[in-house]
């Protein structure tokens, strides 16, 4: 099964992921909630890449739903690809998505999810408008 990236979604990063032992559970696969750690260190990479990483005395970016879907189960040993795309900006938000596959098998998608990200001021716990320096990335 393949997951397809609307043309409307613009591709911002590109990253590699090593599978470790301890992300299997018992089923001998990767665990599903380790996927969204995989989705997290893509998109948290692509934001400290531009200067924005979280910053829980600041202004920055905050997660306000999350999806995944899995299509191939992933094994151990191994590394994955994650491709981060955005698209949708409004206000104070933007929406992610991240393909995962295995380098060793390229074009398969284990796994693809996304995330809808707000830009917030967290001394006041409010949205903010987009940063102008965030604005140019998404489009």
């Amino acid at each position: 099964m393949r997951f397809e990236i609307p043309e409307e979604k613009k591709l911002v990063h590109e990253t590699r992921i090593q599978i470790r032992w301890g992300d299997m559970d018992a089923m001998g696969h990767v665990n599903n909630t380790v996927y969204f750690r995989y989705l997290e260190m893509a998109r948290v990479e692509w934001l400290e890449r531009l200067g924005g990483a979280p910053n829980p005395a600041g202004q920055g970016p905050v997660i306000v739903n999350a999806f995944c879907n899995f299509y191939r189960a992933v094994t151990y040993p191994g590394e994955l690809i994650a491709r981060h795309y955005v698209s949708s900006p409004g206000r104070s938000s933007f929406d992610t998505w991240i393909t995962l596959e295995r380098a060793d098998e390229p074009g398969v998608i284990c796994a693809a999810g996304g995330a809808t990200t707000v830009w917030q001021d967290a001394a006041v716990q409010k949205s903010m408008p987009l940063p102008e320096w965030v604005r140019a990335q998404l489009v």
